[in-house]
């Protein structure tokens, strides 16, 4: 004590020990109630943050923040001087910390952000003795919860958003109540009656704010674009050796295909064989399309996009008789990165059509080999590796497998499919176009071209250009062929026999009654891309994962394995490849840009509605609120394309909204007419002069009493125009307690005095 009077008497330090004594003590929060539901609002928001991130690196907060709430409530009335210096410094360090660990996560700085948020929350803890502090708490808790939900890729989220909520809804009540000055307090040793929040209505509310807060989320459209981004990236992977981009890296740690078979069963990657039973076989160098079997449902990854499509993971150029390779792997280009940044910057390709900027981050829920799925054409990568490659068949590859867990982004400038524009595409090809994607083995050669220009022909009209011979050709695969449950529907497959010759004539020489042609899915991809070739249009194979489940509540695309398949694109010269599903069951074009969907969540639970409710009653709501929705979708999507698109949209929007405001005030305004003519002449006349003196500026108190007001305008008017208020409140008020008849002439007259007196004459008296 000696020792801090010693200290006291400096002249510096005792100046301002005197100033910080002279301050007024801070007005303590006495609700234990609030203290203790704030309190649990922060501390859901940590969980949430570690659930949604899958680790617990804030769990420690949860015991500290609670001994600081309870210190802190004992010692509300203190000063706490000496404690508030000490987490001034704690939350210097604490800054410091973050500066530092900001510099190594510049790849998703929101787990750097939400840490410490969880560090000031727990030192803010310490001294909670206002309301205001305990606000600042509350603030705190709803951005952890934020944070989490950008973080979240499951429905794991979901009962801690209701948990939060519930929590939430008699915190700002009795908030609300302690800034009345409403809460329990200590009078003279007697405590006053409590006012303790309603369960009954917290109950009835909670699902009342659930269904709103869902219909919002339903209706709010999803824009195609955005201009201001932080895309997330795992945090960098150091490889070790040297990378030439060519062998693919299996999932099986350190194991590596022959030739870069990857997954292929076999040593060599040939041969009949059964496919494995949780990873596509097609994500190889060199694959074999004799394999048969099933694999077992498994997640492989989210993926949140702008747009759905075809994730696309390798392109085939070769065809061997059995399966398919990659020709070219000597031509692969290697893209290295910056220190400082995740973004690798690949080449672009502008074609006549236009293309549309689709941004998507992938989440890996597997393993898988170091080929890297996303939409085509990209243009920018976030990838966590200093280096990756570009194959020709516009694949991107990584120096190690993709690994559960990781994260990287992508942004893809897709082209728009204008079928007018591919309809009259020249049908000149460059040579390497003609030398790799004309190729088809001399054996079968002739035999396909034939068939193929027999299928043609039957068609009606004729048809003159590539690709509408492709649709035509894919539309005909899907209604003539079938897909195969059971090895033994695709006897056809023999070691000895080509395989597309296989498919297509396996019904050769047999009862066409009886036979009935079947094929496992990429077989008909195959098929396809080989028919187009006989007859001189370039084509190539690619596998990749159809667009999967979405789900509407995390707002990512859920990708199984079973997603994986191939599929055939076409090359048109200056515009460049498009692709074509022949698979049945599919659609012949695939998801692009072109079928962006600015209501998508809503679609989704339309879906589930439609099946409660009559056929004709959801066939008449599907069309009329079909077209509505796709012409708002339609004029969403022009409008929110690029910063010419942004402004347009903000002053398209700006101008809706002052439309809306007026047709708002007009509704009104029409509505008191309508309600002003149901009344009594004398009512009616009074309800308009209160309208008139409100819209001057003096509106009347609910509290007043009529003769209350007129005595208070006669202190806001001048004196004939307060004269003139009076009369009318005066015969109003003998009519409505007195029932006297009033002399609605004179009063009409006074009436209209006053709405022709100019605003300049009805100053208020000072």
């Amino acid at each position: 004590m000696a020792q801090s009077r010693t200290w006291r008497n400096l002249p510096f330090i005792g100046q301002f020990w005197q100033r910080l004594e002279a301050l007024p003590p801070p007005v303590p929060e006495d609700s234990i109630a609030l203290r203790v539901l704030v309190q649990s609002l922060v501390i859901v928001g940590v969980i949430a943050t570690d659930i949604a991130a899958n680790e617990q690196m804030s769990l420690w907060a949860v015991p500290l923040s609670i001994a600081g709430a309870t210190w802190s409530w004992y010692r509300r009335r203190d000063r706490n001087v000496v404690t508030k210096f000490a987490l001034a410094f704690a939350m210097l360090f604490a800054l410091a910390n973050f500066l530092g660990e900001l510099l190594g996560s510049l790849n998703d700085t929101r787990l750097v952000l939400a840490q410490l948020l969880i560090q000031i929350q727990v030192l803010h803890t310490f001294d909670l003795p206002r309301r205001k502090d305990l606000g600042y708490s509350m603030v705190i808790g709803l951005i952890l919860l934020g944070v989490a939900g950008t973080l979240s890729q499951t429905l794991a989220f979901g009962p801690l958003l209701l948990l939060f909520l519930a929590l939430a809804l008699p915190t700002f009540v009795l908030d609300y109540r302690s800034r009345l000055g409403l809460v329990p307090t200590q009078s003279k040793g007697k405590r006053q009656a409590k006012l303790m929040v309603g369960m009954k209505s917290t109950l009835y509310l909670i699902p009342v704010v659930a269904v709103l807060g869902l219909l919002l989320f339903a209706l709010m459209p999803r824009m195609p674009g955005y201009q201001l981004r932080s895309l997330p990236v795992s945090s960098t992977i150091e490889f070790q050796g040297e990378f030439d981009g060519r062998n693919i890296i299996n999932p099986v740690e350190g194991e590596f295909g022959e030739g870069g078979n990857g997954t292929a069963t076999g040593e060599d990657g040939s041969g009949s064989g059964e496919i494995d039973e949780e990873s596509y076989y097609g994500f190889s160098n060199q694959i074999d399309q004799t394999r048969s079997g099933q694999m077992t449902p498994k997640l492989v990854m989210r993926v949140r996009s702008q747009a759905k499509g075809f994730w696309r993971v390798l392109g085939f150029d070769r065809y061997t008789g059995k399966g398919w390779e990659v020709s070219r792997l000597d031509d692969v280009e290697k893209f290295n990165r910056s220190s400082w940044t995740f973004r690798f910057m690949l080449p672009r390709f502008y074609p006549p059509s236009g293309t549309q900027e689709v941004i998507q981050t992938y989440t890996l829920a597997a393993d898988l080999p170091s080929l890297v799925p996303a939409l085509d054409r990209v243009t920018q990568l976030y990838f966590p590796t200093r280096q990756v490659a570009l194959d020709t068949e516009g694949g991107l590859r990584s120096p190690v497998k993709l690994s559960e867990g990781l994260t990287y982004s992508v942004i893809s400038q897709v082209p728009y499919r204008d079928r007018t524009a591919l309809e009259n595409a020249s049908t000149e090809y460059a040579d390497p176009i003609r030398e790799h994607y004309l190729q088809i083995p001399p054996e079968i050669a002739e035999k396909v071209r034939q068939h193929t220009q027999e299928i043609l022909d039957r068609a009606d009209p004729p048809l003159a250009d590539p690709y509408s011979k492709s649709l035509y050709l894919g539309q005909y695969l899907k209604q003539n062929y079938q897909m195969a449950s059971d090895p033994l529907e695709v006897l056809w497959l023999q070691e000895d026999r080509d395989l597309v010759e296989g498919f297509l004539f396996q019904c050769e020489g047999v009862d066409s009654t009886t036979c009935r042609p079947r094929g496992y899915p990429d077989h008909f991809s195959t098929a396809l891309t080989m028919m187009l070739r006989s007859i001189g249009i370039p084509a190539r194979l690619v596998a990749g994962f159809a667009p999967g489940e979405f789900n509407p509540f995390t707002g990512l695309y859920e990708v199984w394995n079973t997603d994986a398949y191939a599929m055939t694109e076409v090359y048109f010269p200056n515009y460049g490849w498009f692709p074509f599903d022949p698979i049945p069951g599919n659609e012949l074009i695939p998801p692009s840009v072109n079928d962006y969907e600015a209501f998508s969540v809503l679609r989704q639970f339309w879906r589930w509605v439609a099946g409660l409710l009559p056929a004709r009653l959801t066939a008449w709501l599907e069309d009329t609120l079909g077209a509505l929705f796709a012409i708002l979708g339609g004029l969403l999507g022009r409008l929110f394309r690029g910063w010419v698109g942004l402004f347009s949209g903000l002053i398209a929007l700006v101008s809706f909204g002052f439309l809306g405001w007026l047709s708002w005030q007009g509704w009104r305004q029409w509505r008191r007419r309508c309600w002003l003519g149901k009344l009594p002449a004398m009512e009616r006349l009074y309800q308009q002069l209160l309208g008139w003196s409100a819209n001057k500026g003096f509106p009347k108190h609910p509290s007043q009493t009529p003769l209350e007001y007129a005595r208070a305008a006669r202190k806001h008017y001048p004196n004939k125009v307060a004269e003139a208020i009076e009369s009318i409140i005066r015969s109003y008020v003998r009519w409505r307690y007195g029932g006297i008849s009033p002399n609605m002439e004179s009063q009409r007259e006074n009436f209209l005095q006053l709405q022709g007196v100019k605003n300049e004459k009805l100053k208020v008296k000072n």
